[in-house]
């Protein structure tokens, strides 16, 4: 092996290379729409057909359901994204316009909370005052300081707001049609318990992928997910059986 693969400058790009492909920072995505929209919607899909299934043993009727059941909480996931968003963004602005004003009217009151943010932190003695007496120099850096580590919070707007109900939405879409999918090709019983075989295997793919992409172990992440998801949504064929048509002589 060349010597030259210990060189410096080789172990810089071998340190560069692990940081950014190998072990990536995991940054602002998409995913919890993703898992939100899709998880619900298949869940409450799920436990609408298996309900309709268990009262009428119509396929038919589960097909309408199904379908209904989609479209209908596709547009309230997609809506209730959008609106939490917007309502999300409104309180940022409100409370950064509220720093505002106080750091205007009492900035004493407010440079005390900035030393004791970062006194929590550890800083100590002169360091700790010229870290104080940087960002107060600011407007803007004290109020996003004091946003992101007083308040808790981070900025979105509208366009933000759009792109959750979108993703929601279509998500939601997707993962109810999984659980119809049967219901096309077979009759009612087999195709119950196939739904529930896709479902939780589409369950179970999620959970791991999302313990991938985060934290935790993928095999158990999945299985919880499965497992929850699918216990919510027998509650559905549960109503169903209590509801079911009588049969004809």
């Amino acid at each position: 092996m060349s010597l030259a693969t210990g060189t410096p400058e080789h172990v810089q790009l071998r340190e560069l290379d692990h940081h950014t492909r190998l072990d990536p920072h995991h940054r602002h995505s998409a995913l919890a729409d993703v898992i939100l929209g899709g998880q619900d919607g298949l869940v409450n899909v799920l436990g609408v057909i298996l309900g309709v299934a268990a009262a009428s043993g119509d396929s038919r009727l589960v097909l309408a359901a199904g379908m209904a059941a989609t479209f209908a909480e596709s547009v309230s996931m997609g809506a209730v994204a959008y609106t939490s968003t917007v309502a999300e963004s409104e309180l940022y602005a409100s409370e950064r316009e509220r720093e505002y004003r106080h750091i205007d009217t009492v900035p004493h009151l407010e440079r005390s909370e900035i030393r004791r943010i970062f006194e929590a932190k550890g800083f100590q003695g002169e360091l700790l005052e010229q870290i104080v007496e940087t960002i107060t120099d600011d407007p803007h850096i004290w109020v996003d300081q004091m946003m992101a580590e007083e308040h808790r919070l981070t900025p979105s707007d509208r366009s933000d707001a759009r792109r959750s109900a979108l993703i929601v939405g279509s998500s939601a879409i997707v993962g109810s049609l999984i659980p119809i999918i049967p219901f096309v090709f077979l009759p009612v019983q087999p195709s119950m318990f196939l739904s529930i075989g896709l479902a939780a295997l589409a369950l179970f793919a999620v959970g791991a992928y999302k313990a991938r992409v985060t934290v935790g172990r993928p095999g158990r992440s999945g299985l919880e997910m499965a497992v929850i998801g699918i216990l919510s949504a027998l509650v559905g064929y549960v109503v169903g059986l209590l509801f079911r048509a009588p049969s004809t002589p």
